[in-house]
């Protein structure tokens, strides 16, 4: 308990000095899965919102496929990015692998399937809420989905916070096509993995420390955001 606690004073002593090879880690992390989650908003919200509103054959197949995406295993997305962007692969001349962006790339074939399911759910709801209205006004299914995503903004902040903590906490799939190359692709989970395993659990611990605060931080921002909305939404009722 007494080296614990030992641990822990280094580990906030890190955290509270400014350590740069701790915050150089940090801020590649976050690079990494801030571009990841936009880039999975960017294709999956639209693909989510066409999913809900648009009536085609295979729909219901699309929709079972999304939602057994979202149980991606991280090593085997991470087996196929490393495949495709490996020398011998269709990928290869571009020279991606063991970089930040062929970790982007692994995370956002993770996190696009979440979104997308999420974004489904949440228009789905709206449509059949607003879709009498819509039609009445002369919307078609398709125009409808810009308006459908303006007013479920709110709730699709739930997706991306989703996608951000899936992005984030990835360790299997970014280590492979990453490498956890020092200075260049080592990020967050990757390091707390290889200084635990080296014993040097006052860095592991102060990156442990960080990536629950960004987790707490970011989700009770989204319930605020969600809980004035309601208390505006009843003041204007």
């Amino acid at each position: 308990m007494q080296n614990f606690a030992e641990e822990l004073r280094h580990a906030m002593v890190l955290i509270l000095s400014g350590d740069r090879d701790l915050w150089e880690i940090v801020l590649l992390s976050l690079r990494v899965s801030v571009f990841a989650v936009l880039i999975a908003a960017i294709l999956g919200m639209p693909l989510g919102a066409a999913l809900a509103v648009g009536r085609f054959p295979g729909r219901r197949g699309v929709i079972i496929l999304v939602n057994a995406l979202m149980g991606l295993p991280p090593v085997v997305v991470g087996l196929l990015v490393y495949l495709c962007l490996s020398r011998s692969g269709p990928l290869g001349v571009l020279q991606l692998l063991y970089t930040p962006t062929a970790m982007i790339i692994a995370q956002v074939v993770l996190v696009t399937p979440i979104i997308t399911a999420l974004t489904r759910q949440t228009v789905e709801t709206l449509n059949a809420e607003y879709a009498e209205q819509l039609r009445s006004l002369g919307v078609s299914r398709l125009a409808s989905v810009p308006t459908l995503l303006w007013d479920g903004r709110l709730s699709l902040l739930t997706a991306l916070l989703a996608g951000f903590g899936r992005a984030i906490a990835e360790v299997g799939a970014v280590i492979m096509v990453g490498g956890n190359i020092n200075h260049v692709t080592r990020v967050m989970t990757t390091t707390i993995a290889l200084e635990t395993s080296k014993g040097n659990l006052a860095l592991a611990l102060a990156l442990g420390v960080i990536l629950i605060a960004l987790a707490v931080s970011m989700t009770a921002c989204v319930s605020l955001l969600i809980q004035r909305s309601d208390v505006e939404g009843l003041h204007h009722a």
